[in-house]
This record gives C-alpha cells, structure tokens and sequence, in this order.
C-alpha cells in the first residue's frame, strides 16, 4: 500500500507541476508584453490559499484539475450594434453580464495595459505559452528516458512460439488441447532464442516486417534464416489463415464501437518477438516526440468515438480501451499499479522500472495538454489563438481594401459556445472518472 501510495503521489506532483508550469507559460509573457495579471491561480473552487506579491495574487484552489491566470482585458468593451440588435436575449444578457464583470477589474491606471489592446503575435505568444510548456515538458522528460533509461524495442529474436492455434480472443493463459491445431512456427522447428535474419531472402531489421510478412503469407511457404548457438540455420515456414487481431500501423490492436477487438483473417504462425529496453541516440527524440503527439492528437480527434467505448464500459459490459482516454483517477490507479507491483512478465521490476514509467505518465499527460489546448474552441488556449487570428486575417483584408480597422474580434460573444464545450468536457470528466473508478484500465491483469 505504501508503494502503492507513493506512485500516485509522484504522478500528482508531477501533473501538479505541469499545471503550473502551463500557467506561468501564460504569465511570463503576459507581464513582458504589459498585461496587468490580477490572479494566478492552480485548480478550481474555493480558495485554500493565496498570497499577493506585487500587483497579482497567487493561490491554490480546493480542485486541483486545472488552473488560470485572469489578465484584465480578456473581453474588448462593447461594440456598436445595429438597430435590430436584440440586447434583452438570454444570452446577450450574459455576454454582457460577462464584460461588466470584466471591466470591474480595470482601473483607470489600467487603461493600457488590456489583453485585447496587445497585437495579435503578442497575443498569440500569449495564449500558446501554456501549451509549448507542455510540450517543452514532455521533450524534457521523454529525451531523459530514451536516452538515459531506454526504450522498449520488439527485436528480430523469437520470445515464444505458441504449440497450438487458439483463438484470438482466447485469456493469455489458455491451455491447449488435443482438438487443437498445431502451431505452424512449433511445427517448422522455430525455438525461442532464433534470431531471424532473413524471409525470402531479404534482409531483417525489426519485428515490424516479421509480423508484416506473416500475415501477408497465409497459406504460403516462407523460406526463413535464423541464428541458433552462433550457426545459421534454414526453417521453412507456412503461416496458415486464422482470424486475428485487427492492428494499427503502431501494432497495437483496434478496438470497435462495442469495445471488443476487430478480428481479420490472416496468416498467423504462433510466435512472438524478445521485446528489450534498449537506450536509443538523441536523433531519435524527435521520432519519440513526434510520434506521442500524433498518437495523441488521433485519440482527441476520435474522442466522440472514444467515449463511446468509455460510456459502454462504464455503464455496460464493455471492455475499455487500453489506447483510449483516461482521467486523472485512471492515471493515479496506473501509477499506484506499477509502483506496487512485483515484476513485469518474467522478471522483476527495478527501482528504475517503476520511476520511468511515473515520468512516462507525466509526459503523456504533457502531451495531452498540448494537443487538446490547441484545438480552437473557447475556453481552451486554442480558442482565444483562433480569435487572434481572425483578427489578424480580418485586418490584413481591410489593409488591403483600403477599409478602416474593423476592430478587435469581440470574443464574447463566443461564450454560448463556450459554455456548451465547458459543460461537455465537465460531462466526459465526470464519465471518465466514473469509467476508472468501476471499469479502469488494468495494466497488471
């Protein structure tokens, strides 16, 4: 349990300091550029504890799943409207309500040093502060790991080689029985320990063109040259057809709408690849990084999708998504998992083992923030980059025409559609917490 605990408390320093460290991304270049900050706070809710220094107030909220830091000026005053605008509407009630509340904050020592009132690169430098923190995190920590503690690499080296076809959805410690078919990689002679070295004749390098090959050979002899007690030796291989698990290009398996693996038919021959922690050069970061971030940015651009599975999970008899979206429960449970765990497979977990995967979390969260900050909806970072933008375009255009200055892009009247993207992703939190707390993804079985 101690181990346990200390896992979760590594992991909630760690999303604590990336809150904060977003934020300040915000700060920092919000006071060079001369926006009067009036709060800087981390979390939600009521106020636990805060201290003025200077002209801002810094604090720590009661919820600690988020923060912000309120720069006056947010809001631009407000527009001249035509004759049939209608300003007794609900919700231009509350837009205005919202800039009243806004303008409360400015004193007359603070008329020019408004958020609005900034040029759009400044502001631009503003609202992605927080995000490229995030993602400056994420480099920081997954360059350490490859590079000091390793990478999990499958290599070409045979791990197991199963005695007989089960089905793919068979539990990992399924038996064989006399009914059952031989294995075509028990029965070509492979043992574990070969190192493959080439398929028809064509040279080897990784796992990926093994598992290629053998699905594309179903029914078809493969010629393959292995390393066995430092001699080379020639296997003949028929991988046979067999509906297997459906996988992505990053070979992991796809899930349906129901949660259940996506079954196909190919060649399938029993047998699994050495899978070893191997430490890599720093030309092989940006990879590292770039695909995290791709990976990531396909998981929030299928979150509708996603929560689907997390909904039938939770409230059904659905199976979650290992790939799929968690929360910061879901996160806490996987830290305190592997922190107690014994061992990993066949051996036993290290120190080591254990403080790399916390800080692999801590990056994927950090990535996490990047990508999701950036999608261009109020109230996410994106959002506000989005109307900075539009309002760049929009003056350029009237530039161009010879128009006079249509003004600043007044962002309050985003607010309904802030509201609605507020009030979904409080709804998908709370599934998600739901989802981790009576379905949560296991990474120990």
């Amino acid at each position: 349990m101690i181990a346990y605990m200390l896992g979760v408390l590594v992991v909630a320093v760690g999303v604590a300091f990336s809150i904060a460290l977003h934020e300040i991304g915000h700060l920092v270049p919000a006071k060079r550029f001369g926006v009067k900050c009036s709060q800087y706070m981390i979390g939600f809710g009521p106020t636990i504890w805060s201290k003025q220094i200077g002209e801002t107030r810094y604090g720590l909220k009661a919820i600690p799943l988020g923060g912000y830091v309120r720069m006056l000026g947010m809001f631009p005053p407000k527009p001249g409207r035509s004759a049939g605008y209608d300003s007794t509407g609900r919700w231009s009630m509350i837009i205005d309500q919202a800039r009243d509340e806004a303008q409360v904050e400015i004193g007359p020592e603070d008329a020019d040093r408004l958020f609005y009132q900034r040029s759009v690169p400044k502001r631009l430098v503003i609202m992605l502060g927080g995000p490229t923190m995030n993602f400056l995190i994420a480099v920081v920590l997954l360059a350490g790991l490859v590079m000091l503690y390793g990478q999990a690499v499958q290599t070409t080296t045979v791990d197991t080689v199963s005695k007989c076809v089960l089905p793919a959805t068979a539990a990992a410690n399924a038996a064989c029985t006399t009914s059952d078919r031989p294995a075509p990689a028990a029965a070509a002679g492979l043992l574990p320990g070969d190192r493959i070295l080439q398929i028809d004749g064509t040279k080897v390098t990784d796992w990926d063109q093994v598992r290629i090959a053998i699905r594309a050979h179903g029914g078809i002899a493969m010629s393959v040259l292995v390393e066995r007690g430092g001699a080379q030796v020639p296997v003949s291989l028929t991988p046979i057809m067999d509906r297997r698990k459906v996988l992505d290009t990053d070979g992991n398996v796809v899930l349906g709408s129901n949660g259940q693996p996506l079954l196909e038919e190919v060649g399938f021959a029993g047998v699994s690849s050495l899978v070893e922690t191997q430490r890599q050069p720093i030309s092989a970061v940006p990879g590292v990084v770039g695909g995290a971030v791709a990976k990531t940015a396909g998981v929030v651009l299928r979150i509708p999708q996603k929560m689907v599975g997390v909904a039938k999970a939770a409230f059904g008899s659905g199976e979650r998504d290992p790939n799929g979206p968690v929360s910061v429960i879901g996160i806490g449970r996987m830290a305190g998992e592997v922190a107690s765990v014994q061992s990993g497979g066949d051996k036993p977990l290290t120190l080591g083992d254990r403080l790399a995967f916390l800080l692999s979390l801590v990056a994927s969260l950090n990535v996490a923030l990047f990508v999701f900050n950036l999608v261009p909806l109020l109230p996410l970072d994106g959002g506000h980059v989005a109307g900075a933008l539009w309002e760049g375009l929009r003056r350029r255009v009237a530039q161009l025409f010879g128009r006079p200055d249509p003004g600043p892009v007044d962002v309050a009247r985003a607010l309904p559609l802030a509201y609605a993207v507020a009030s979904t992703l409080l709804l998908m939190t709370v599934v998600l917490m739901y989802a981790d707390l009576v379905r949560p993804v296991r990474l120990t079985g």
